[in-house]
């Protein structure tokens, strides 16, 4: 007897396609997956995938045989040309209105390339950020899906029903706009992750090397931090970590070499921002400070030879934690407000439109950066959906107001420490620099014109209009045109 034919089908067999499969084996979806290395089918069916609505098939032709009308295949395979192959391979199989979905950490110039391709074959085609990890994957995932607009009726229940959930049953996935918007908001939705996670680990040096906290201690003052305004999962995992020992009785954490890694997407945010002209500032930071950690040999040679003051803690040490608290707390509001007008620069770049209410809904489960704070990022957004930046909204211009003397102190104590808090302070820098209603720029615009006749506007005349002095009395009235990268 034939048997019924799948809901949706999944290719790539690794950790995340893996959980997802199973999710939606348990929301009621029938499964039909296939991996390159066929022998991963075999695995998953022989054990968990036992008793359960996944069918295993052994070639594209058998999984595209087993799907029902509009098939829905999602790819979870590694970013890069194998995406690439499968949408050629698949292309010859499918039928128009059919739709494929790529679910892994495509950049989002290539899922615009790719969307364009594949609709001019009469396909459909989903570019979806996908957030949460192994744990998130398998009971609910954030779910960042943009592309094909026609797709997203024949996906919506699907993806809404294995997403993550918010304590009023909100699902953690709703359409974000054309063709690359999806990847992009999952792009800068990982460039935030690495400014928490920086912002995090400069917390733990200055609790650490300031008043001198033991990991347990720290332990305690993260679980304490995850109980109000920092309640999050970096936070919380952090407040784990700290505790965590050895079979010999030593912290794991303390045996672990100080080099950090990264997979691009935080570049990726960094260049997009250079790209459009946005001072996205806190996330460069924080991937530099991964490249600076990278360079341990050289570290460890300058710390032979290099000066510089080392930290004596004076003072009471919980007014210390409290400010190092607060100062965690208002730049990552910075962070964030950053990422939001990246989105916003996007938006108009390339013609999306998104509801930045709604990203922060898809964040606030299910994602590494699930936290309480996105719950405030939404209800800033739902009382004005044109906020140009979140330090305007009422709730965040009173917290960073609040929390700005422990900021400073902080970053004033840690200058002194010789402690290096590029995240924190880079986010005070451009606190500063936003709320200043005149920069040295016309300077920097002065020495433009005089060693490259670039030009600069006037204060006492219309924007638009640009001007050039002969500084030297030998340049003459020739100037440059004027254009800006």
């Amino acid at each position: 007897m034939a048997r019924p034919p799948a809901d949706v089908g999944l290719i790539g067999l690794a950790v995340m396609g893996r959980n997802l499969a199973l999710n939606m084996a348990d929301h009621g979806y029938t499964v039909a997956v296939f991996n390159r290395t066929v022998s991963r089918v075999d695995e998953l069916l022989a054990g968990e995938a036992q008793g359960r609505r996944i069918i295993g098939t052994r070639s594209l032709e058998e999984l595209v045989a087993a799907l029902r009308p509009p098939r829905r295949i999602l790819l979870m395979v590694q970013a890069g040309g194998a995406v690439d192959h499968l949408i050629e391979a698949l292309r010859a199989l499918l039928q128009p209105g059919d739709i494929i979905i790529d679910g892994g950490n495509s950049h989002y110039a290539d899922t615009i390339r790719r969307t364009a391709v594949v609709e001019a074959h009469h396909l459909l085609y989903v570019g979806m950020g996908v957030s949460g990890g192994e744990e998130g994957a398998r009971r609910g995932p954030s779910l960042m899906p943009g592309g094909s607009a026609a797709a997203w009726p024949h996906l919506r229940d699907l993806l809404q029903a294995i997403a993550a959930r918010t304590s009023d049953g909100e699902p953690c996935c709703d359409w974000v706009g054309a063709d690359g918007a999806g990847h992009y908001v999952k792009m800068v939705h990982n460039g935030i992750e690495y400014g928490d996670m920086q912002l995090i680990t400069e917390a733990y040096q200055l609790l650490r090397d300031g008043p001198g906290l033991s990991n347990d201690a720290m332990h305690q003052v993260f679980a304490e931090w995850n109980r109000g305004e920092l309640d999050s999962y970096l936070i919380e995992i952090t407040r784990d970590i700290l505790a965590v020992r050895d079979e010999s009785g030593r912290y794991v954490l303390d045996t672990i070499l100080d080099t950090a890694g990264q997979k691009g997407t935080g570049k990726w945010t960094v260049q997009s921002a250079a790209d459009l002209g946005v001072p996205m500032t806190l996330v460069a930071e924080a991937v530099f400070a991964r490249a600076l950690s990278a360079l341990k040999d050289d570290r460890v040679a300058a710390a032979e030879s290099l000066a510089g003051p080392r930290p004596t803690f004076v003072g009471d040490p919980a007014s210390f934690i409290e400010d190092v608290r607060q100062a965690v707390y208002a730049a990552k509001i910075v962070s964030y407000a950053q990422g939001f007008m990246l989105m916003r620069d996007a938006a108009a770049e390339h013609s999306w439109d998104l509801d930045y209410g709604g990203i922060a809904l898809m964040w606030r489960e299910g994602c590494i950066i699930r936290s309480r704070f996105l719950g405030d990022i939404r209800a800033a957004f739902s009382r004005r959906p044109d906020l140009p930046n979140l330090l305007l909204d009422d709730f965040f211009r009173a917290a960073v107001d609040r929390a700005q003397p422990g900021w400073r102190r902080v970053v004033a104590r840690a200058t002194e420490w010789g402690l290096p808090l590029p995240a924190m302070s880079s986010a005070l820098a451009f606190y500063d620099g936003y709320r200043s209603a005149r920069l040295p720029a016309n300077l920097l615009q002065a020495q433009r014109d005089y060693f490259g006749a670039h030009t600069y506007e006037r204060v006492d005349r219309p924007r638009g209009e640009f001007f050039h002095t002969n500084w030297t009395g030998r340049g003459g009235s020739v100037s440059s045109t004027t254009y800006n990268v």
